[in-house]
C-alpha cells in the first residue's frame, strides 16, 4: 500500500555505487529513512535526480510505508516547492542549512508531528520568500518555536517585574540565578518580543544590530542545549554569524 505525503529532506548519504539513503521529515509519518536507487547513475534518465535529495529540498512523494521496517521506499517523487532565492543567496542558504541542522538535532523519534512539519516548511518558505529584514531574524524565531513544538517553550514574558531569562529553567524571573546561563536587559526583552510573534512578516518589526543578533543566537543555543539530549552546535553557525547583518 502506498501513501502520498509531503516531505522535507534532512540528510542524504551515498549508498552503494548508484543509490542514496535519505532522511526525510514527512507530514504523515514524521522522520523516515528511504533508499532511492539509481539516482547517481551517469545516465540521461538519472541526470539531475540527486538534486531532489539535497538537504532542505521540499518534495511531494508517494511512498511505501511499513511500520516494522527502518528503511522505506519511495515510489514516486517530484518537487513540492522550487526555491527561488535560497539556492542563490548565500545568507538565505546559510539560514536554511542552520534550521535543517537544528531540526535534525531536535528530532529523536520517528513519530509524526504535523505542527513540527509545518514549522519547518513555513520557515523554509520564509527563508526563500521573506524580506531581508524578516529573514535576518528568522533563525531566532525558528529556535524559539522549535522549542515550543518540542514541548519546552519559555514560560512568562519580559517585564520590569521579570527582567531576567533563566535559560536553564526556561522561564522569566525577577532574580539572577546562581548559574551563568541567563540573559537580561535587551537580550531578554528581544527574546520575549520574538517569542510572541505569530506571523513571519512581523519579524521585520524586530530591530536588532549585528552584535545583539549574534548574542541572541548563542543564548538560544545554550537554552536548547539544556533541553535537547545530546545537542550539538550546528556546524553552519560560524557561517551564519558572519553573514547576518
Amino acid at each position: 500500500m502506498t501513501h502520498k505525503t509531503k516531505g522535507i529532506v534532512i540528510k542524504t548519504i551515498n549508498y552503494g555505487e548508484t543509490s542514496v539513503i535519505t532522511s526525510v521529515y514527512t507530514e504523515l509519518f514524521g522522520l523516515q529513512s528511504y533508499i532511492v536507487k539509481g539516482v547517481r547513475q551517469a545516465t540521461k534518465k538519472s541526470a539531475g535526480k540527486q538534486m531532489y535529495f539535497q538537504p532542505s529540498a521540499m518534495l511531494e512523494m508517494e511512498v511505501y510505508h511499513n511500520e516494522l521496517k527502518n528503511l522505506q521506499f519511495i515510489k514516486e517523487y517530484k518537487w513540492g516547492y522550487l526555491y527561488g532565492k535560497v539556492l542563490f543567496d548565500v545568507m538565505r542558504t546559510a539560514i536554511a542549512q542552520f534550521m535543517i541542522e537544528l531540526f535534525q538535532h531536535a528530532i529523536k523519534q520517528p513519530e509524526a508531528n504535523p505542527e513540527l512539519f509545518y514549522l519547518l516548511e513555513g520557515s523554509l518558505l520564509e527563508a526563500d520568500k521573506g524580506s531581508n529584514a524578516a529573514v535576518a531574524n528568522l533563525p531566532l524565531y525558528f529556535m524559539l518555536h522549535l522549542a515550543t513544538e518540542s514541548g519546552f517553550e519559555l514560560h512568562g514574558n519580559f517585564s520590569r517585574q521579570t527582567p531576567v531569562l533563566d535559560l536553564k529553567e526556561g522561564a522569566y524571573t525577577d532574580l539572577e540565578p546562581l548559574h551563568p546561563d541567563y540573559v537580561s536587559g535587551p537580550l531578554a526583552e528581544a527574546i520575549s518580543q520574538i517569542q510572541r510573534i505569530q506571523l513571519y512578516n512581523e519579524l521585520e518589526n524586530i530591530k536588532l544590530n549585528r552584535l545583539l543578533r549574534r548574542q541572541l543566537l548563542e543564548s538560544l543555543l545554550v537554552y536548547l542545549s539544556h533541553h535537547l539530549t545530546g545537542f550539538q552546535k550546528p556546524k553552519s553557525l560560524p557561517v551564519l554569524q558572519e553573514l547576518l547583518d
